[in-house]
């Protein structure tokens, strides 16, 4: 799989085919599968303002967009609760010094397999889906584990993300 690095947007995006097997995940497009209601806030909004969005959309990421409406950055839950509540930061502070980047992002015509990899790769669990430089949607792991159909996939994709996210969940003796 190639992989090409936009600079300029701090994201990533594929070119190219995946590691996985076309019998491990329906062949599907990412067009097909996406929510298209993705919550987004400015990287000026402040950290509280982003997590009242989550809690009353009812999800755990929020896009960051810039004033043309291309993606730039993301914050998850997680984001919330460990960079900047955890950690004492002020909750009106701007929430765009404390969001996950790169941006790992997917496009409309990505075929599942492909995505499915790419979030392996990159140990992300949401993926914003573009259409040329606009936010047209997101897929997250859950999609991806439900579409697929297949339980085995679904757990080896979800056991990946996470040990790559928590590493020290999994290497740390637990009593």
């Amino acid at each position: 799989m190639f992989v090409l690095r936009s600079l300029t947007r701090n994201r990533i995006c594929t070119l190219g085919h995946s590691a996985l097997t076309a019998d491990s995940v329906r062949a599907v497009q990412l067009s097909e599968i996406m929510t298209t209601g993705v919550v987004t806030a400015t990287p000026q909004a402040s950290a509280v303002s982003v997590a009242r969005q989550m809690r009353d959309s009812r999800v755990g990421s929020v896009v960051l967009v810039d004033p043309a409406g291309s993606p730039v950055a993301m914050v998850t839950d997680r984001d919330l609760a460990v960079q900047v509540f955890a950690a004492g930061v002020d909750p009106e502070a701007p929430i765009g010094e404390h969001a996950s980047r790169p941006l790992i992002c997917g496009e409309l015509a990505m075929d599942l397999d492909e995505a499915a990899a790419l979030m392996v790769q990159h140990r992300v669990r949401r993926l914003p889906v573009l259409d040329g430089d606009s936010l047209a949607g997101i897929v997250t792991l859950d999609d991806v584990a439900v579409r697929t159909g297949n339980l085995e996939v679904a757990q080896r994709m979800t056991a990946d993300v996470i040990e790559g996210a928590l590493p020290q969940f999994y290497f740390h003796e637990r009593g």
